[in-house]
């Protein structure tokens, strides 16, 4: 004769949940530690190649090093002082402004006005995106080459049109009134097609129901870019505006080949200072003062941008 327990006198027993929840958590940890793996061999470039030379950088500012002396000393905030009372870093730090300010906003405006005429509806808008955009895949040596036959004083097409015209000719590269508005001009011939395509994306991406709206309203062609156009453009025109302005004092490249910062200096931007203190003047330690100073002023730069640009939005 058998007898059953009552109910609930039965002990229940729970299934060990415990190991299960542990293995769980180590299968977690193993798939996480998967994607820093695949990120491992970016960050030991990035670290060789960005965050090394930049704190090897910093390091040497402070230092009295020269490709001339083997020995170096550390001489403190010395270098930094005489940066700031250098007439030479001030200068070169005007032309940079000053190329900053006849260059980005032809830039912006251009590229602007290039990706309207497309997005109108011209016929053959492959040719045009093409024409627009061609130039700024040609290396700068290609570029420079092509502009120094230009301005070349006396066969160049520039000169040549002005003396069309029964007006003098024009020292475009010998004139220091006239060199860097030369350089800018190229500039923006060179690097326009860039901004073109961000705002002709930026165009296409747009609603067409409220210039719809406003075209069934009355409103012109006018109008409807100035109420509508091109405020829905403002983040893709204070997004090119930084890009711009943060290229733009970073130039060194077309202006080391055209004038090697003359005439008189009047085209040496900071960094052709920077190379020229470092790699003919030998002062390794002082031309990473200047450009940390330079890095210093960007990040400045950077942030106001940034912040105006927010308080817009």
């Amino acid at each position: 004769m058998t007898t059953t327990a009552p109910p609930g006198s039965q002990r229940r027993t729970e299934p060990p949940t415990a190991p299960a929840d542990g293995r769980r958590a180590v299968l977690r940890r193993i798939r996480s530690g998967n994607g820093f793996v695949f990120v491992l061999p970016f960050l030991l470039i990035f670290a060789l190649f960005m965050v090394w030379p930049i704190v090897q950088g910093l390091w040497m500012s402070f230092t009295d090093s020269s490709l001339a002396l083997r020995d170096t000393s550390f001489v403190g905030l010395d270098n930094y002082t005489e940066a700031f009372g250098d007439p030479d870093v001030w200068s070169s730090l005007g032309n940079t402004v000053f190329f900053t300010a006849i260059s980005s906003v032809p830039l912006v405006l251009v590229a602007l006005a290039m990706a309207l005429l497309v997005h109108s509806g011209l016929a053959g808008q492959w040719a045009w995106r093409l024409a627009f955009f061609a130039p700024y895949l040609l290396p700068v040596t290609v570029v420079t080459l092509i502009w120094t036959w230009l301005y070349q004083p006396e066969l160049g097409l520039g000169n040549q049109f002005l003396d069309a015209l029964g007006m003098e000719p024009v020292g475009w590269l010998s004139d220091e009134s006239v060199a860097m508005w030369s350089i800018a001009a190229l500039t923006v011939w060179w690097t326009v097609g860039f901004n073109f395509l961000l705002y002709l994306a930026a165009l296409q991406s747009l609603p067409t129901t409220f210039d719809e709206a406003a075209a069934l309203d009355g409103a012109g062609a006018w109008r409807r870019l100035w109420s509508i156009t091109l405020p829905q453009l403002r983040r893709t025109t204070g997004l090119v505006a930084m890009l711009q302005v943060l290229a733009s004092l970073k130039v060194f490249d077309q202006i080391y080949i055209l004038t090697k910062g003359g005439p008189n200096g009047s085209t040496r931007p900071v960094l052709e200072y920077v190379y020229d203190v470092g790699f003919t003047g030998y002062r390794l330690g002082y031309a990473s003062a200047v450009s940390y100073l330079f890095f210093a002023l960007i990040i400045v730069v950077s942030l106001v941008q940034f912040r105006l640009f927010r308080r817009e939005d």
